[in-house]
């Protein structure tokens, strides 16, 4: 896919690409450069909900009580 970048510096993130990620307007991009390539990725406002789905059994669990560990320590 690709997009074009206007005068103002500005592109189009495609459809299906938004559709994918779930990306909706006010949703923040970080772009990095790498070996002289860009990459694009979704910042979740929630970190919780950005890591839903992506391990299997507990995981959001696991990450809940550490944090929660983390908390009692300070």
């Amino acid at each position: 896919m690709r997009s074009t970048i206007t005068s103002r510096g500005q592109t189009v993130i495609p459809a299906a690409i938004r559709r994918q990620l779930h990306l909706n307007p006010s949703d923040c991009l970080e772009w990095l450069v790498e070996d002289g390539s860009i990459r694009v990725v979704p910042v979740r406002a929630n970190p919780i909900a950005a890591f839903r789905g992506q391990g299997k059994g507990g995981a959001t669990e696991r990450l809940l009580a550490n944090r929660k560990q983390d908390e009692e320590r300070e």
